[in-house]
């Protein structure tokens, strides 16, 4: 019997394991992980970026956990010699009609206790000089990490506190007893006081086996990216950003400069046909019938069509990909990119089309549910093990 089980080996579940071991040293503690290695999907697929907190509502968990986790990120990779950088990042605006939704943004920095600058045309040549805009925005405590490094660092201090990782462990069924859960897995039965339920793309799922119903349906949306031949990658210094449509609940196609020198554009968002589908051919009958039946896909595309045609034409046209790249720079042709490997984003969407814009935790008597914990949950994966270990009734 242990005290604590957690499902799921990605970033946050390894950073809530290893926060339950700092708080609870003397306690019981299983991670099961169904693939052979941790951080195997969202996070293993993720951009690298240390966000800043500067697109969140204020007062959200989004926002408060960014700003706290762009900083503890940082001092955590500092502590440990892993490899990152604070490099800044720019923000654009490319048309007219975007210089107010710029200032909506700065603001939003503003209010979140971020500080951004606001910067002219030449101030951004003078950090990105290929850039081509009306006007920008300076966020200095945005940067990149190894995220993978960051997960195996969190494994490894769970074990020094003498909690286990077992992989190739797949959760099959919960069941619920008095004072504990039963899981039962590919590898056997275990039983916990408590489980946190940190599923990433099944989190939905699971809370489902444990009679939770989140009110809320995962929706695998496929990032495509592209990146610079190495000929090129002078053409971007950091992370270069275009400001949002606020109506739209991704970022827009932009530059990231990753931790290996490499420089990647992208992502588009398609409705991806399996929960971890990262190609395009990858199929699974039921879960995307499960997607097709949900009445919320229907309300959520009837809504975005327009922007939903757009991302579909651009993951089946490299013409169309490097359209949305030259609006950043201008100099970018299509002989300048080559694909590269595409991550999937389990985006939490409601019956009535919205997409749950917050991180999503449900509690329950010897359980919690994460689930939605999309971008930026990488950068405050420290704040949410936080807040997610100062829950529990221990």
């Amino acid at each position: 019997m242990y005290d604590f089980a957690v499902v799921g080996g990605g970033i946050v579940g390894l950073s809530t394991a290893m926060m339950l071991g700092q708080k609870f040293p003397k306690a019981s503690l299983v991670v099961i992980e169904k693939e052979s290695q941790p951080a195997y999907h969202q996070t293993g697929h993720n951009s690298g970026v240390i966000h800043s907190g500067i697109y969140y509502k204020p007062g959200s968990f989004k926002a408060k956990f960014t700003l706290a986790g762009s900083q503890s990120m940082v001092e955590f990779c500092q502590k440990h010699d892993l490899p990152h950088e604070v490099c800044g990042k720019v923000i654009v605006a490319t048309k007219q009609k975007e210089l107010p939704l710029l200032d909506n943004l700065y603001k939003r920095g503003l209010e979140n206790g971020l500080k951004v600058k606001k910067i002219s045309p030449e101030a951004v040549k003078e950090k990105e000089p290929y850039v081509s805009c009306l006007a920008g925005i300076y966020v200095p405590t945005s940067g990149i990490a190894d995220y993978k490094k960051v997960c195996q660092k969190y494994a490894e201090i769970i074990q020094q506190q003498g909690g286990e990782i077992k992989f190739n462990t797949k959760l099959i069924k919960i069941k619920s007893s008095d004072n504990y859960k039963i899981l039962e897995t590919s590898q056997g039965e275990i039983k916990a006081k408590f489980i946190i339920n940190c599923g990433g793309l099944y989190s939905d799922r699971i809370a489902q086996l444990d009679g939770v119903h989140p009110q809320a349906k995962i929706v695998p949306f496929r990032g495509e990216y592209y990146q610079l031949t190495p000929e090129k990658r002078y053409l971007v210094k950091s992370l270069i950003y275009p400001v949002p449509n606020p109506e739209f609940p991704f970022l827009g196609v932009h530059f990231t400069k990753m931790i290996d020198g490499s420089i990647h554009a992208g992502p588009n968002a398609v409705l991806s046909l399996k929960r971890e589908g990262y190609k395009k051919t990858d199929f699974d009958l039921k879960e995307f019938a499960e997607v097709i039946a949900y009445p919320g896909f229907w309300r959520l595309v009837a809504k975005h069509a327009d922007e939903g045609i757009k991302e579909i034409i651009r993951s089946f046209s490299k013409a169309a990909f490097v359209n949305s790249l030259q609006q950043l720079i201008p100099e970018v042709t299509e002989d300048d990119i080559i694909p590269c490997e595409a991550g999937v984003r389990a985006q939490a969407l409601k019956m009535d089309g919205k997409l749950v814009e917050d991180f999503l935790i449900i509690q329950d008597q010897h359980a919690l549910h994460v689930c939605n914990a999309p971008s930026p949950a990488a950068t405050a994966s420290l704040e949410i093990g936080k807040y997610i270990v100062a829950q529990i009734p221990y």
